[in-house]
């Protein structure tokens, strides 16, 4: 069979999802739709294909994150590319085209984003499959999807005469207007984009060269100048100069040699609440209820809750998204203006824009109990035998107080063990260091104290996940990480 590199684009931040979704933990690595985050269904549908390890695309800050979600599904990966900066997806799977065949093969690229709900994942294989045929002979395969609306947020592509199991694209429309959107429901002449796409790797790069070449160019240079750190492939900071632009505006408006692979399914881009209700709505009232809900004549409302009860009472439309520091209520018809929002949120400065109270590390993750202008207390889950950088600050200091389980600690030089219910005060320009090493997670009360409690207060050296003072750590510590 002819060799398949999925190309799972991980990057995106889901701001129309918010608070659920914010910049370090965006939706595609959050349960929406089952017990799996969305990339991690998205792995699980690829295992059945026998396709080579995937390539997965991500934001910089993401990186740990997408190991540890792989990980925790024993699902392996050919190669995670960092995206310093993010420019779309047509140079995402340019930059993955590049990179395959820098090491010598030319697959067939199934690009995939990770955030794709499929209602039946055996016809989706099956798609993928009868695609296998037109793509080995040089065409651009999309896969479309029958619509159950007048979305206004997807791509409508007009199907033409067959060629072989696919049909030839007669038209493609990207995100029309709503009046437009309704014509093309009306007409039963129209499919949906799911934004997944087979070629072969240097086909993609030809194709996309005749139109946008600076593109191919970028990333053929970012990923000779790129570097593999640990897990990871750094593309070169050429990256930077491809155009922002996704392939739907690069390729498939533009190119005669695209054809569709028509899919009976139901499928959603999960990209709004309105989304997650139309997945999750169920009986009389056509609610769509998640977590610890009491709903009272209300109907046609989602209700999300994450961390506390939420009751409703005689409301009708509604979205109301429950989170451990934010609560979203509104209309169901603003559903899209999410982002809306999310913008006002970020001008004004808020963490919640960035961060949940939980943030995840490659450690472990930690949890902001309390903050205010001179202290902040966080509580530690630190994995088994995992342990964080060698690390000092100049303008703190830090009390640590184990709850549950061991910890070694390394404070400038000298090794302490505390068991539960022991304490140790790490004292402002300490070079200290947390071990577990144990089989069961170390959880711990860090109390931080001084005038700046900001994380740019902070050197490392000897750190595991290679983040020693460099610069590629900044984004760690920016939401408040050790």
């Amino acid at each position: 069979m002819t060799s398949i590199l999925p190309v799972v684009l991980a990057g995106g931040s889901g701001t129309r999802l918010w608070p659920l979704s914010r910049q370090l933990h965006p939706k595609q690595f959050i349960a929406l739709t089952s017990g799996r985050s969305m990339l991690q269904e998205t792995l699980h549908r690829l295992q059945p294909l026998s396709c080579e390890p995937p390539a997965i695309v991500c934001n910089e800050e993401h990186r740990f994150l997408v190991a540890e979600q792989c990980r925790a599904i024993d699902a392996g990966w050919g190669a995670i590319l960092l995206e310093c900066v993010s420019r779309n997806t047509a140079p995402a799977v340019a930059l993955a085209a590049c990179h395959a065949l820098a090491r010598g093969s030319d697959p067939l690229l199934l690009a995939v984003p990770s955030d794709g709900y499929f209602e039946d994942d055996d016809t989706f294989r099956d798609g993928v499959l009868a695609a296998v045929e037109p793509a080995t002979d040089g065409r651009v395969v999309a896969f479309g999807i029958p619509p159950s609306g007048p979305h206004t947020g997807y791509g409508y592509m007009r199907p033409g005469k067959p060629v072989g199991p696919a049909r030839e694209i007669a038209a493609f429309i990207e995100k029309p207007n709503r009046e437009k959107a309704q014509a093309f429901v009306d007409s039963g002449d129209f499919l949906w984009n799911t934004g997944v796409f087979l070629f072969r790797a240097s086909r993609y790069l030809e194709e996309l060269g005749r139109h946008v070449p600076e593109i191919p160019a970028a990333c053929r240079r970012a990923v000779d100048t790129g570097t593999q750190d640990v897990d990871f492939f750094r593309p070169g900071r050429a990256f930077d100069d491809a155009p922002e632009i996704s392939v739907d505006h690069a390729l498939m408006e533009k190119t005669r040699d695209a054809v569709v692979v028509p899919l009976d399914i139901g499928w959603s881009d999960v990209g709004s609440w309105q989304a997650l209700h139309d997945l999750g709505k169920t009986g009389d009232g056509n609610n769509a209820l998640t977590g610890d809900v009491l709903a009272l004549r209300t109907t046609n409302t989602v209700v999300h809750a994450t961390e506390r009860l939420v009751a409703t009472l005689g409301v009708d439309g509604l979205i109301v998204a429950e989170t451990g520091d934010a609560v979203l209520v509104a209309d169901r018809r603003e559903a899209q203006d999410v982002g809306d929002v999310v913008a006002l949120i970020a001008e004004c400065a808020r963490r919640e824009y960035h961060a949940h109270r939980r943030v995840h590390r490659p450690w472990g993750h930690f949890e902001t109990i309390e903050a205010g202008p001179e202290h902040q207390v966080k509580r530690l889950r630190v994995n088994p035998h995992a342990r964080l950088s060698m690390q000092q600050h100049r303008e703190r200091s830090e009390h640590w107080v184990v709850v549950r389980g061991t910890a070694e600690v390394t404070r400038d030089g000298t090794s302490h063990t505390l068991v539960e219910n022991a304490s140790i005060h790490i004292p402002k320009g300490s070079w200290h260091r947390l071990s577990n090493p144990g089989d069961a997670p170390l959880e711990l009360i860090e109390v931080q104290v001084g005038s700046y409690l900001g994380e740019d207060d902070i050197e490392r050296r000897d750190d595991d996940f290679g983040r020693d003072g460099d610069a590629h750590a900044a984004s760690d510590d920016a939401a408040a990480a050790p």
